[in-house]
């Protein structure tokens, strides 16, 4: 049996031990995320360089496909990765992601744009994109799992809520490497070969990282059940064949990581495509706007998963979803006036040879007639910030205690399979949609707030399901389940 100064690499149950577990995982993390999304915070870009020239709204729609792909596959990494995690174990399974992922991106920045290559261009980068959500699938999971088995049971919230600010964290990396690369880049050089540098650069934070995991150990809980033979033969089969913990995995999803996705991906993601889609604020402010509203919020991930250790877990995801489904309309009602471009419907027509949607945003002039919006001239930037920080705020409120319910309401043998799944279709699809079903909504009504039907429906569904079902997992005791093995003593 391996000790537990055996197990915990970097000083044993003392706090520079944890915090040492913390840095191993959630550099990795962070940095998988960063790859992740920098695809994403480049929308705008990409979408002209790797789909026909001609018709943006048709390339802005194809590349939100494309980046939904990598979404829609993550469950599937979830289930082949989930089930290595549980049978060979969490530090292997995620040295496999982080390479996978680095790799992935890497190629990215060397692929050729559709003037060079065609049609070729988009497909490569479909199927990479596949390669890299199926990587994400079974990395969050193990990371997560990872901290949480080395920490004490009454800490769980406030240890893993540092794991959970990693993707925020990626999304601003990312956010911030664009917009120092179009400060000290001209636009043509940036639209030319400057949007290759962030893909290529995160190959060195990729082998640091590698270094780093390569000198973890396996985690305790799972190295006690691996040496006693606790573990499961078939985790997948006994996650989602048995009734009870099949139930469970459906009352997670939709009681809890549904709306926890949605609610991620509108307080991000859908802000930023709002403020340069549809209120029209330039890029490069649109980008300091959602970059600052992070940045402040993501101290709160930790304040919630620290009140989460007190209160429970429940109450404050579903305060959030709540929040989100009652006040989205009032707070994108804002931001409008706030950008002062009074944009008002779209123009939804066709194009005449692809038959793809055009999605003009237009605004009243002063004959009182419909026009294109332009640029929004004179936007409050303050308070865009306030408000998306609200938006932020949410996503802390979900997203912080999500990680120590998931791991609190599965046993340790099936740990990895059965957390990651239900996460991965929550974030994933459900989450991952929102971009997409959003733009969608706005062009098939002409309403520049349809987007947010999806997300505040979603939201309402969790929030029904998780209050009636979903069980607190607060206080349990994960060290118990695998023979009482002495746990870390309790360090701030």
């Amino acid at each position: 049996m391996a000790s537990r100064a055996d197990a915990i690499p970097m000083g044993g149950t003392s706090p520079s031990g944890i915090w040492g577990v913390i840095l191993a995982s959630s550099v990795g993390t962070m940095i998988e995320w960063y790859d992740f999304y920098i695809f994403g915070s480049l929308a705008a870009v990409l979408s002209l360089k790797f789909y026909p020239a001609g018709n943006a709204t048709f390339g802005y729609i194809a590349y939100l496909s494309t980046f939904a792909v990598g979404f829609m596959v993550r469950p599937f990494g979830a289930l082949f990765f989930g089930r290595i995690g549980d049978l060979v174990g969490r530090k292997y399974a995620f040295l496999v992601t982080l390479t996978v992922m680095g790799f992935g991106t890497f190629l990215i920045g060397l692929m050729p744009t559709f003037a060079t290559a065609g049609w070729l261009a988009p497909i490569a980068l479909i199927l990479i994109r596949v390669f890299q959500g199926l990587a994400l699938g079974g990395e969050y999971g193990g990371a997560a799992i990872y901290v949480a088995e080395h920490v004490p049971d009454n800490k769980r919230g406030y240890w893993t809520s540092y794991i959970q600010i990693t993707a925020t964290l990626g999304l601003f990396l990312s956010i911030i490497t664009v917009l120092l690369l179009q400060f000290y880049m001209t636009p043509a050089n940036f639209q030319s070969y400057g949007w290759r540098i962030p893909f290529l650069v995160s190959v060195i934070l990729v082998m640091i990282s590698l270094y780093i995991r390569l000198k973890m150990k396996e985690s305790p809980i799972f190295s006690q059940i691996k040496s006693t033979g606790m573990s499961s033969a078939k985790p997948l089969k006994e996650a989602f064949t048995q009734w009870p913990n099949f139930r469970l995995f459906l009352v997670s999803l939709l009681g809890a990581t549904a709306g926890q996705g949605v609610v991620w991906y509108t307080g991000q993601y859908y802000a930023l495509f709002y403020l340069q889609s549809i209120l029209k604020v330039n890029l490069r402010t649109s980008f300091v706007i959602v970059a600052l509203a992070m940045l402040f919020a993501m101290p709160f991930f930790t304040v919630f998963g620290a009140l989460s250790d007190r209160i429970g877990r429940k109450k404050i995801i579903m305060a959030g979803c709540l929040l989100a489904m009652v006040t989205y309309y009032p707070i994108y009602h804002a931001m409008q006036n706030a950008a002062g471009n009074n944009v008002v419907t779209f123009k939804s027509q066709r194009n005449a040879v692809t038959g793809a949607p055009t999605l003009t945003p237009l605004t009243i002039d002063a004959n009182g007639k419909q026009v294109p919006a332009p640029v929004a001239p004179n936007p409050n930037v303050p308070l865009l910030t306030l408000l998306v920080f609200v938006q932020v705020l949410y996503v802390t409120m979900v997203y912080g205690p999500i990680a120590a319910y998931l791991v609190e309401a599965y046993p340790a043998k099936i740990r990895y399979s059965a957390f990651s799944l239900p996460y991965h279709i929550g974030n994933g699809v459900f989450g991952g949609l929102v971009p997409l079903v959003g733009i969608y909504l706005c062009e098939a009504t002409g309403n520049i707030y349809a987007g947010l039907w999806y997300p505040m429906t979603v939201a309402a569904v969790t929030f029904v399901v998780g209050s009636i079902f979903l069980k607190e997992t607060h206080g349990h005791k994960i060290w118990d389940e695998v023979g009482g093995m002495k746990q870390p003593a309790s360090a701030d």
